[in-house]
C-alpha cells in the first residue's frame, strides 16, 4: 500500500464541512452543509467514504470505496451517489496525482454523444482535515472543477 493510501486510514472519524458544486465551468457553486464519516471496510482492505448534503432542500447521500491494495485495478475507487450518479457504479482505477491521498479517473455515457470523464481526488494536509475534489472532463479532455467538499474533524460531542 502506498504511504499516501496508508495516510486514508489516519481519516478514520466523522467529519463536517461544507460541499460546492459548479454546475457549468464560469458559474456560482452553490453551496451547502456536509458532513462525512470515514470507516475501514473488508478487514482494512477499503476505507467507506459515506456523505451527506442537501440539493434544492433535499438531502442527498453518497458512497466511495477507496480500495487499499497497491497493485492497480480497474477498481481503486468505486463511487455511487444519490444526485450525480444514482443508478451505476462509477469505476476508477488510481491515477497519478502528487496532491492527493488516493485519485481515480471513470467516464459515464452522455448520449447522444461520447462518454465523458469524472476524476476524484481525496487530498488531506493532516489527521483533522479532508476535500473530496471532483472534475467532469470533457470528451475533448478539458476538465471543470465539479464539487469540492471541505471536512473538518468532527468535535466527539458534535455529532452525538
Amino acid at each position: 500500500m502506498s504511504e499516501a493510501r496508508a495516510q486514508l486510514g489516519n481519516l478514520a472519524g466523522q467529519w463536517t464541512g461544507t460541499k460546492k458544486l459548479w454546475m457549468m465551468p464560469g458559474t456560482p457553486a452553490t453551496e451547502c452543509s456536509s458532513s462525512a464519516v470515514i470507516a475501514p471496510e473488508a478487514g482494512g482492505r477499503a476505507m467507506a467514504v459515506r456523505y451527506t448534503w442537501e440539493s434544492d432542500g433535499k438531502p442527498c447521500e453518497g458512497l466511495l470505496l477507496v480500495r487499499m491494495a497497491t497493485s492497480p485495478s480497474d477498481a481503486d475507487l468505486v463511487w455511487m451517489d444519490s444526485w450525480h450518479q444514482p443508478e451505476l457504479f462509477l469505476l476508477c482505477p488510481a491515477t497519478d496525482d502528487a496532491e492527493s491521498l488516493i485519485a481515480g479517473r471513470g467516464s459515464y455515457a452522455a448520449p447522444p454523444g461520447p462518454d465523458w470523464g469524472w476524476r476524484i481526488a481525496l487530498q488531506s494536509q493532516g489527521p483533522d482535515d479532508f476535500r473530496i475534489v471532483m472534475h467532469n472532463i470533457t470528451p475533448d479532455g478539458q476538465e471543470a472543477l465539479a464539487v469540492e467538499a471541505v471536512y473538518t474533524r468532527a468535535k466527539e460531542n458534535e455529532n452525538s
